[in-house]
């Protein structure tokens, strides 16, 4: 029999920035290290770091990462694109909690990349907790019903 590797990573969807932003005094603790992925000009990050000081945004951008360099001098930001794994394990951290906020992946169109990217994350960077804005995703999630009853006999086949 071949043992899975069964992550306890949650996931936790959003809808919106606002909504994104809530989860932080919920799902944040001061002993979290925390990477933003898509941070934009860093205004989550920052959020996040008033709860855990020890935060890292990236974004594929480097004229997004350099306005937030700016904007936020005290806080660490990289030019990583979402899909380098490489990059991020570079960044020499140990992530608790990853927020995702990859606009480009707002629609059902690139919701199966959205999965890849958070399955990546899952196994690779194996954190507590991923919070991802994505409207799809959680619209997806909300119709999902897990089945709990018993497999029909010829299922079982």
């Amino acid at each position: 029999m071949v043992r899975q590797l069964r992550p306890r990573t949650i996931y936790i969807g959003t809808m919106g920035v606002k909504e994104y932003r809530a989860t932080i005094s919920k799902h944040v603790r001061p002993d979290d290290v925390v990477l933003e992925v898509g941070c934009e000009w860093g205004t989550t990050t920052d959020l996040i770091a008033q709860v855990a000081p020890d935060v890292i945004g990236t974004d594929i951008s480097p004229e997004c990462i350099e306005r937030a360099r700016e904007m936020r001098p005290h806080l660490r930001f990289e030019a990583i694109d979402a899909f380098d794994m490489p990059a991020l394990l570079g960044l020499g951290k140990s992530f608790s909690k990853i927020y995702v906020d990859l606009s480009g992946f707002s629609g059902y169109a690139s919701l199966l990349d959205l999965l890849s990217l958070l399955n990546m994350y899952t196994y690779t960077l194996q954190p507590e907790a991923i919070v991802v804005k994505s409207r799809s995703l959680k619209t997806f999630a909300h119709r999902c019903i897990p089945w709990r009853g018993e497999p029909e006999a010829e299922d079982a086949r």
